[in-house]
Parts: structure tokens; sequence; C-alpha cells
């Protein structure tokens, strides 16, 4: 084992480091990257989120219809006049499979007694909106109209529905026309007073600064009046529409006709309660689906 001598010759070369070899380490094995579990990606999270907001949405009303159902066939078992689920589904499927045929006046298909009623309900509704939501602007717009026919309106608005049907048949002569008065007048009071509760609500900054410009009435209904009204409008307009198809299934009932009400009633005579059942479920489901139609058109004109 020999030792370097550090002279003063060699020492400046030592601090240089210029003779020393530098030992180079071998590089290191590459460690396996990790994959990623799906779950734990973006997408994966988005899906599990998904699927709990799936469940929680999906499970409460699922759990109410099974518990309806069950009810429904425990009441079927105890009272065997009343058809249970299965049997009444199979004279839905019967039903349903050729809705729209036509074997004369009294024997019609449900979808053509659907068709009926919602025509009469829309010519009813329409002249309402035509009638009610102008009224009702005038009524929050004009205290003394609206002194002058609260009154008038606070008797008329608790009076049944079907009340008004003996003076539709007395003035108009045909079971037609009288339904839809019956729906005209059942459904204009929602629209009515809404849209003057709506009218009423508006700030009265509003209005000075109407009057500081000097606008025209016109301009004050459309600059002003109608963009804060409108959703107190459809809030009526959405409660009209519902009274309106409440209604008519009573209205059809005793007039008559080609009408889901007058089909109900034709079903009883012909003793037939699974018909029943069905329409009932088909009542509820149009009335759904028109409410459910007239609260998207509400939301999309929301200026909240």
């Amino acid at each position: 084992m020999s030792a370097v001598n550090a002279i003063p010759e060699n020492l400046s070369e030592i601090l240089s480091g210029e003779d020393i070899a530098v030992t180079s380490k071998a590089p290191a094995a590459a460690a396996p990257t990790r994959r990623t579990p799906y779950f734990e990606t973006e997408s994966g999270k988005r899906l599990i989120e998904g699927s709990l907001n799936l469940f929680k949405n999906a499970i409460p009303p699922l759990l109410g219809m099974v518990l309806f159902v069950a009810l429904w066939a425990l009441i079927s078992n105890t009272n065997k006049s009343i058809p249970g689920p299965l049997e009444t589904w199979d004279a839905a499927v019967v039903l349903f499979s050729d809705p729209f045929y036509d074997n004369g006046p009294n024997d019609k298909g449900i979808g053509w007694n659907i068709l009926n009623s919602l025509y009469r309900v829309g010519i009813g509704f329409g002249l309402a909106a035509a009638v009610g939501i102008p009224l009702g602007f005038m009524i929050g717009r004009f205290d003394f109209l609206n002194r002058m026919l609260s009154p008038v309106i606070s008797i008329l608005r608790p009076v049944s529905p079907l009340a008004w049907l003996p003076i539709g048949l007395l003035v108009l002569q045909k079971a037609e026309p009288a339904s839809i008065w019956v729906i005209f007048i059942s459904s204009i009071w929602p629209m009515v007073l809404n849209t003057a509760a709506g009218v009423q609500r508006i700030p009265q900054d509003y209005m000075n600064v109407a009057r500081v410009l000097n606008l025209s009435e016109f301009k004050v209904f459309t600059r002003i009046l109608f963009p804060a009204v409108l959703p107190y409008v459809l809030t009526g307009v959405r409660l009209a529409i519902g009274v309106a198809w409440l209604v008519i299934v009573a209205a059809e009932m005793l007039t008559g006709g080609v009408g889901i009400g007058f089909w109900v009633w034709d079903e009883w005579n012909n003793l037939n309660v699974a018909h029943i059942i069905i329409a009932i479920f088909v009542v509820g489901i149009v009335g759904l689906l028109l409410e459910q139609m007239l609260m998207l058109i509400a939301k999309r004109f929301s200026y909240d």
C-alpha cells in the first residue's frame, strides 16, 4: 500500500482534481409507474357522483310507488270487486293496443276521448287566458277598477264549477259549448288574481321613473309591467290549467259526448272497474304532463 506524498509540485494538481477519476454511479432501475384506478380519475369521480345523485333522486319516488302498489294489492285482495294491479295492467295493455278505434259515436278508443277532452280544455283555457290576463293587468293597474270588481270576484270565485253548468246549458243550448263555458269560468280566476297581485307588487320607484320620463301607457305596459309581472302570470296559468283539466272530467260526466269524463261514466255503467282505474291514472298523468310543461315554460321566462 503506497501513500501519496503531497509535495509542493503535485499539490496543485491534487487540489485541482485533474488526476482524480470520479466513479460514476450506475443508474438506478426505474420504478414501475403506478396506474391510477378508474374511480380515482375525474371521469370515475363524476360517474360515482352521478350514480349517487341518481340513487338519491330515484329511490324515494320508487319506494312510494312500490308502497302504493302494495297497498292497492292488499285492498284488492280484501275487496274482490276492486281489480288488482296485475288485472288492471292486463286490461291497460288490451286497451292501449288500439286506442284510436272508432265504432260509432258512443264507442271510441280512449285516445279519441283524451284528444276531445284536451280540445275542450284548450278552447276554454285559451278564452280564459285571453280575458283573464288583460283583466288582471287592469285591476292591478287601476285602483278604482280594483275596488269596483273586487266584491264581484270575491262572490263568484268560490262557486263550484259544476254550478255553472246549468247556466251554460240554458244559455248555449248545447252540451259542447256548455262544457267549454264551465272550463272558462273556472280557470279564469287564478289568472286574474295572480296577474293583479303581480302588478300591485311592482316597486313604486319604477312607476315614478315612468312618470318622470313621461312614458305612455303602452310603454309602461311593455317596458315595466309585462317583464315584471310575467312570473306571476305564468303561475296563474299553471294553476288554471290544473283547474281546467280537473273540471272537464266532471263536466263531461254530466254532458256526455266523446271525452275522458264521459268514458269513465260509460265504463261505470258497464261495471268495468278496471277501465275506471285506468282512466284515473290517465287523467293524473295527462294533468301532470300539462303542469310540468307550463313549469318548464315558467323557468324559461324567469328573470330572477
